[in-house]
């Protein structure tokens, strides 16, 4: 033994302990737990996707009124709010009508109410 060596080794945890303090999952917890994680990717995707959309609107609203990325964001919101649709529906709306698409009513008069 070497000086200021300790005579006793760490002990490695037992095979049966833990690795983490969660307990562990019975079968149908860990088919709830991919249940969840199924959905939070879905949603994610989702958001995504919605989020070029949303984008390419902004971009539209900012030529036809001619202001900045955050005035272009606030008249898509007060648009959504005022016509009581989703932002990414108005949004798709929006990119749909660019493409010559009519815009559905209670946009329209959203969009005349916002945009003069």
């Amino acid at each position: 033994m070497i000086d200021g060596e300790s005579r006793f080794l760490p002990q490695a945890p037992l095979a049966s302990s833990p690795v983490s303090d969660d307990p562990p999952l019975d079968a149908l917890g860990a088919a709830a737990e991919r249940e969840a994680l199924r959905t939070e990717v879905r949603q994610l995707r989702e958001a995504l996707g919605s989020r070029a959309v949303i984008d390419q609107a902004r971009g539209i609203v900012m030529t036809l009124a001619s202001c900045s990325t955050e005035e272009g964001w606030l008249l898509l919101v007060q648009m959504s709010q005022h016509s009581n649709v989703k932002l990414r529906d108005v949004s798709a709306a929006l990119v749909a009508a660019a493409g010559g698409e009519p815009l559905p009513v209670e946009l329209e008069q959203a969009y005349r109410h916002m945009l003069p």
